[in-house]
């Protein structure tokens, strides 16, 4: 009887830890965060927690993710502060099909009348709302968009001087997707790259019982192409990955090196990496 007890009271621990770190996470999610320019044409107009980018051209502009699902005022906030209009939004683009970056996708589409693009495996969860998604799926967790083109690896989308280069990084996602272009400031040309990374949510299983078939392979694929890219500049889809909060202070002047960080890309690749080869060799020894 003690020993169920102290095992229930753990569990307890456990759950209680856990909702409370859910719950400071979607407080970071929904905390506003000034709009400000990252580097060139790209700018971050999401949250606290959150990456929103922004890139833009003089025949419209290409939004990448959203916030929650009530992010698009914010986000409309962000886009003017820096200078532009929501409704100038002509394409649309997220980097994995979860909640927290898609939410707003559906409302933004109807307002600006922007095309959603999506990879091949990432379009079908946005169409059903996430129901399909093979982690988080099994019901409805924001309001399902129409994906108007499919886009996969190596596909340039272009708009106006802007040249986005497609990569498929899944294992986050069955259609996780990564996206580069090339930025000149100040006579320099800046090898940027909006990264989606190869984070293991928690009980995301790789071998034993997979979350979906291939999803060890398919992080291996990720981590070993982000390995050889070459990248100045880099955010993702969170601010906490990339370092926003250590490398830029709300109002701080711009500077096109602020997020020049290639060491900095390339440890946090190696450090997910490791985290995955060391739940692969747990999942081993349960085989």
């Amino acid at each position: 009887m003690k020993r169920i007890l102290s095992r229930l009271a753990i569990v307890s621990c456990f759950f209680i830890l856990t909702t409370a770190q859910l719950r400071a996470q979607s407080e970071e999610w929904a905390r506003p965060f000034p709009g400000h320019r990252v580097i060139g044409n790209l700018y971050a107009v999401g949250t606290y927690g959150l990456g929103v980018f922004l890139i833009t051209t003089d025949e419209g502009h290409i939004l990448i993710n959203t916030g929650l699902e009530d992010s698009t005022p914010l986000i409309r906030a962000n886009i003017e502060a820096v200078g532009f209009k929501l409704e100038d939004v002509k394409i649309l683009l997220t980097m994995q099909a979860h909640w927290d970056h898609t939410a707003a996708l559906a409302e933004i589409k109807q307002i600006t009348g922007a095309k959603m693009l999506a990879t091949k495996n990432d379009a079908r969860v946005l169409e059903d709302g996430g129901f399909s998604d093979a982690h988080f799926g099994g019901r409805e967790t924001f309001k399902p968009v129409s994906v108007d083109q499919i886009i996969g690896e190596g596909e340039v989308i272009e708009l106006g001087d802007t040249r986005l280069t497609v990569y498929d990084h899944p294992g986050h996602t069955e259609g996780s997707s990564s996206y580069s272009m090339q930025v000149r400031e100040n006579d320099r040309d800046y090898n940027v790259v909006i990264a989606n990374m190869g984070t293991i949510n928690q009980g995301k299983k790789l071998l034993v019982d997979p979350t979906y078939p291939g999803v060890a392979d398919d992080f291996a694929k990720t981590y070993r192409h982000q390995k050889t890219m070459d990248v100045d500049v880099w955010v993702a889809a969170h601010g906490g990955q990339y370092g926003l909060h250590d490398k830029y202070e709300a109002g701080q002047a711009y500077d096109p090196d602020t997020f020049v960080d290639p060491e900095g890309f390339l440890a946090e690749v190696e450090r997910l990496e490791n985290i995955y080869l060391e739940q692969l060799a747990q999942e081993r020894q349960q085989q």
